[in-house]
């Protein structure tokens, strides 16, 4: 498995946003606003991460 790390936190709320997209925020693991989780770096979360880029800010976990 990847040592990798990503830190994903949701900065934007989910009200007036598509079904999918609330699915992808919970299947992430984010619950509410400015709630951060750290994630392997594989590429399927990434592909996660792509498509709700706009309610997320993400980095590099130390």
């Amino acid at each position: 498995m990847s040592d990798k790390k990503v830190k994903v936190t949701l900065v934007k709320s989910l009200i007036g946003t598509r079904q999918s997209h609330r699915v992808t925020v919970r299947g992430l693991g984010l619950r509410k606003l400015n709630h951060a989780v750290e994630l392997e770096d594989t590429p399927a979360v990434r592909g996660m991460i792509r498509k709700v880029a706009y309610l997320l800010k993400c980095e590099e976990a130390i």
